[in-house]
């Protein structure tokens, strides 16, 4: 049994006031493994204070010093990796492959990505007639999800240490046991007291406290789109930054002059993938009239294969929901699912065959879906895949824009102008040709509902700096 408490100004310590201790629960198992304790507005101030007395001292260190700071932390994820991937695969269900191989090791990945963006980033450059610097933008809240915990908290933890901001990290009370490690590495690293600071809480609470605190000047978010509008009507009276990577509705367009086979596939497995809990998941496969039967056929098999595995099992699988409330949802859009038009062709309500317990869900697919089907606009996060089929490339392209959403696209052609052409009209941040990925170096965020501003490698490293021209010297 593991307590997770907060970590302020260098110590580890128990919220302020009363306070209620959060489950936390093995999705696999249903079974309690340990406590988060829950703060409150109290714990969120002094959070914020012990951040904000260790920024002028902290930002005015070298470049040189942070650097060296940021790659011991490495050296303590590193050695420590093995502790981190088992962290996530209790507390989210991940399948040990996934957990190792993925999960833990965005923790290094984003922390030499901020490295080799810093090495060539002009923080001090000649303007004209004056001097442009680069500098912290101060007290940084980063409030981050459950669904990929290092992800989301060392793309943003990395370069806000290295531009010298000071930070209250509140990370999500599902995905406690790694963030509670986060702030182990940090402190083993050696950070000075205040730099770092972690409280756990919920969002209407310690959320909107830290979004509103006058001594707060950036807050980067990562959540649902709900949740972000939520943070920045929060932070408008103090008129602070705000970026936010929030939901996404992909759109995966399969041309038919494609390697169909290969690219249906690769399109199941990515949606499915983490058990469908990625924001950037292809969970709309637009597929092209004239292969669209045998696109599903293709769809079916490929999904038959998928294996629901135990999170302790190794090899490739996917594990159960992070949650009883995903859970809850996602088999509530399977219920919508079936009785709005759709046609399922793989899967449906329940557990699949063989567990009587835990929030595994059953690897889902829609046939015949319209892009107006709540199934087709709303984010389910689940395993759950919708197939729609579209005339030409003009409707391809009206279809998969047809979203509030903007965070990722999928295409797969092997006509190249093709690709580029329909790449630029895509309302989206990130487009993915014929199965490419993404790679720390460039900018992950999206479009419209999908959140604002861009993470990973420099483009990371921009959100948290100020701009300063300094004339005449």
């Amino acid at each position: 049994m593991t307590h997770c408490n907060f970590y302020i100004n260098g110590s580890w310590c128990e919220p302020a006031a009363d306070y209620t201790l959060f489950p936390i629960i093995n999705p696999a198992t249903e079974e309690s493994v340990g406590t988060v304790a829950m703060g409150s507005k109290l714990d969120a101030d002094h959070a914020v204070l012990a951040a904000r007395a260790a920024f002028d001292a902290y930002s005015q260190t070298t470049l040189a010093y942070r650097t060296e700071m940021l790659q011991k932390l490495q050296g303590v994820f590193e050695r420590r990796y093995t502790e981190m991937a088992q962290a996530i695969s209790t507390e989210m269900g991940a399948p040990w492959n996934l957990a190792y191989d993925s999960q833990a090791e965005c923790g290094p990945g984003h922390i030499k990505a901020t490295l080799d963006a810093a090495r060539d980033y002009p923080f001090e450059v000649k303007s004209g007639n004056g001097d442009l610097f680069c500098e912290a933008i101060g007290v940084c809240v980063l409030i981050t999800p459950w669904n990929w915990p290092m992800n989301q908290v060392v793309a943003k933890l990395a370069p806000a240490l290295l531009a010298g901001c000071t930070v209250v990290l509140k990370p999500s009370e599902f995905a406690p046991l790694s963030a509670k490690l986060v702030g182990e590495y940090v402190e083993e690293a050696g950070y000075p007291p205040g730099v770092f600071n972690m409280v756990y809480g919920d969002g209407p609470v310690v959320g909107a406290a830290l979004s509103a605190h006058p001594e707060v000047d950036l807050v980067s978010f990562t959540g649902s789109t709900g949740a972000g509008i939520a943070v920045a009507k929060a932070a408008a009276d103090t008129v602070k930054r705000v970026v936010q990577e929030l939901g996404g509705k992909s759109p995966n367009i399969i041309f038919a002059d494609s390697d169909v086979e290969k690219s249906v596939a690769l399109g199941v497995m990515r949606c499915f993938g983490n058990t469908g809990q990625s924001c950037n998941a292809p969970t709309r496969m637009l597929v092209e009239r004239s292969i669209y039967d045998h696109a599903v056929a293709v769809a079916i098999a490929a999904g038959t294969q998928i294996k629901v595995i135990q999170p302790s099992e190794k090899g490739d699988g996917i594990g159960p929901l992070a949650m009883k409330r995903q859970f809850e949802t996602v088999q509530r859009f399977i219920d919508i699912g079936m009785h709005c038009g759709a046609v399922l062709v793989l899967g449906g309500p329940g557990r699949p065959e063989g567990f009587d317990k835990g929030y595994f869900a059953r690897p889902t697919i829609f046939a015949d879906v319209t892009n107006d089907m709540p199934i087709a606009r709303q984010e389910i996060f689940g395993p759950v895949l919708c197939m729609i089929p579209f005339e030409d490339e003009e409707d391809a392209i009206r279809i998969a824009n047809d979203t509030p959403f903007g965070l990722a696209a999928y295409l797969s052609t092997n006509d190249r102008e093709k690709a580029r052409r329909v790449a630029k009209r895509l309302r989206a941040g990130n487009v993915s040709v014929n199965a490419s990925g993404n790679e720390y170096c460039n900018p992950f965020g999206g479009y419209k509902q999908s959140g604002n501003g861009r993470e990973w490698g420099r483009f990371g490293l921009q959100d948290f700096l100020e701009y300063k021209i300094v004339n005449g010297l």
